[in-house]
């Protein structure tokens, strides 16, 4: 992929290939026409800094396909309507909570996958609380995250929707993954990343952690890839202890 300018905040430490880029106003995805779903997507938490409780953010709820994509490749309501599987944010609604607008655009199709109830209602929605009480901290100055889906083919994989003509077959990912990248009061930059089975468990969060080197691998995209030198080669191979 050719080299994105960073127009954006969201890119300043760079940006995955993707078949179509979606620039949102407050965060980014990465499309997969192959898999018709986001390959990532891309933000910087919310800048008030300040924990919000997801229990307590007004959703709206407003699900809707995204029309910037093409029809053949693009996710319509009718495709997780009766499949078991929620409409699983990937930029998470209760971080964009500021106006109306910023809660809204994250209920564009292009920004959910297939994602088993129990693990969306609780390690997904838990992880994405912790990030918030990351960012949060007065010491950091910024946290940028970036999520998707992952696939293991030596595995079934299931799919969502139909190919009728009234939609699209959407495969169902096994795992999901999750990388933060957060800069400190003294200009340091640390990396925490996270692959979760596409499952409910009970298992602690740090029992999901990994290297960024890792998720590269299993996702088939490169992270953060404008940070270069030894001393960033050696974060993205490190799995760094949880906030």
């Amino acid at each position: 992929m050719a080299e994105i300018p960073s127009l954006r905040r969201e890119t300043r430490y760079g940006i995955p290939a993707a078949d179509q880029v979606l620039f949102n106003r407050y965060y980014l995805v990465g499309y997969s026409y192959y898999f018709r779903q986001a390959k990532w997507a891309l933000e910087i938490m919310s800048p008030d800094r300040k924990y919000v409780d997801p229990d307590e953010v007004k959703r709206f709820n407003n699900f809707r396909p995204d029309f910037r994509v093409p029809e053949m490749f693009r996710a319509d309501l009718v495709d997780y309507k009766g499949s078991g599987f929620d409409r699983g944010h990937l930029v998470a609604s209760a971080n964009k909570t500021e106006t109306q607008l910023q809660n809204s655009e994250t209920f564009l199709l292009s920004n959910m996958s297939p994602q088993v109830p129990g693990f969306n209602g609780k390690i997904w929605k838990d992880l994405e609380a912790e990030v918030r009480r990351l960012d949060a901290k007065a010491k950091i100055f910024e946290t940028y995250t970036i999520s998707g889906p992952i696939f293991d083919f030596v595995k079934p994989v299931q799919s969502i929707g139909t190919e009728d003509g009234n939609g699209v077959s959407i495969p169902v990912p096994h795992a999901y993954f999750k990388s933060v990248l957060a800069e400190n009061n003294r200009g340091t930059l640390n990396m925490w990343s996270f692959i979760i089975p596409n499952e409910e468990t009970t298992q602690p969060l740090e029992n999901f952690q990994v290297s960024t080197g890792e998720v590269e691998r299993y996702a088939g995209i490169q992270l953060w890839e404008r940070l270069m030198g030894t001393k960033m080669d050696k974060e993205k191979n490190k799995t760094r202890k949880m906030w």
